[in-house]
């Protein structure tokens, strides 16, 4: 059993098959994302889909400083490569194109961000951060034709399974849209990443858990989960300080764990989990403050996991 020689089918002894230990491997060391701000908007801001933008989201809240839209491709990247290279040594890179949705433009104009940025000498890869309904076949021919020459990760947006919740959060897509995005990347071996916010207005502890079973049945290489924060200058924000009883916040940390443990339970072992947590800087969160970093919060869950001798995908039957 695993709780005896802790032989879980992920190959070492974490209590989840955690995206570091995965990514370290794939590279033979070290590697660190290098985020850029490529200029782009997402098709629910433009008037492509919609205006406003989804509810909760301000981009404020997750750029590194050397994301200005001021400074080129190459400039950020640059500039990334040096701050992570003064912290570690022997370290490789990835491009990651993660301020709105980066594939939201004509497929020349991509490839001429993308092609800057594996011009980098030190840059051996692409993450692209996108929406599901923004993924046409020229982009995945292109994505898929990259994957001779480097590593290639799409990141999806899908935050939730629940189609009522999508709309209620003006994301502008739906669920069957993601699961398309899903099969199809999965078909063309392109590596993927579901994004997902636990927390959202109108959904339930059921429901979270009912999002695990749900994903663990497709073709998803890795998963971030992000609990809800109440970021300014949203929408969410607004609804929050006129509607509290529309939200049921994680107020503290132990109850975002208790909910991620019994998460992880039903997640399938193959699904490797690069994120708990969004942290995000203190100054731009309404609530809830929990005053804690990434890895304070892991250290807690791994060792809730352990106290309660459990592990991902142990009630998968």
């Amino acid at each position: 059993m695993y709780q005896d020689n802790k032989n879980f089918p992920w190959g070492h002894e974490k209590r989840y098959n955690d995206f570091s230990t995965h990514f370290k491997k794939l590279f033979k060391g070290r590697v660190q994302k290098v985020s850029i701000d490529a200029g782009f908007t997402c098709p629910n801001r433009d008037g492509t889909k919609g205006t406003g933008g989804c509810t909760y989201c301000n981009n404020k809240t997750f750029k590194p400083t050397y994301c200005n839209l001021e400074n080129s491709v190459s400039d950020q990247l640059e500039q990334g490569v040096n701050f992570f290279s003064a912290r570690y040594k022997a370290i490789d890179f990835v491009a990651y194109f993660q301020a709105y949705t980066n594939t939201h433009a004509p497929l020349g104009n991509l490839i001429d961000l993308y092609e800057e940025a594996l011009q980098h000498p030190r840059v051996s890869g692409l993450v692209i951060a996108t929406r599901p309904d923004c993924l046409p076949d020229d982009v995945l021919d292109y994505l898929e034709e990259k994957l001779k020459s480097c590593y290639v990760m799409v990141e999806l947006g899908i935050e939730s399974c629940n189609n009522k919740t999508l709309e209620r959060i003006n994301r502008g897509h739906t669920f069957r849209e993601s699961v398309r995005a899903i099969e199809e990347l999965s078909r063309r071996n392109i590596h993927s990443c579901a994004h997902m916010i636990l927390g959202l207005p109108g959904e339930t502890h059921d429901d979270f858990y009912e999002q695990a079973r749900t994903l663990s049945q497709l073709p998803i290489e890795n998963i971030k989960l992000h609990q809800l924060q109440i970021h300014k200058e949203t929408v969410m924000a607004m609804q929050y300080n006129e509607t509290h009883e529309m939200f049921n916040l994680f107020e503290t940390p132990e109850a975002y764990i208790d909910v991620v443990v019994q998460y992880l339970e039903l997640l399938s072992p193959a699904i490797i989990v690069e994120r708990f947590v969004s942290n995000s800087p203190p100054d731009m969160v309404v609530a809830p403050k929990w005053g804690l970093k990434n890895f304070e919060f892991v250290a807690k869950l791994e060792k809730e996991l352990e106290r309660r001798n459990t592990w991902q995908g142990r009630k998968i039957v």
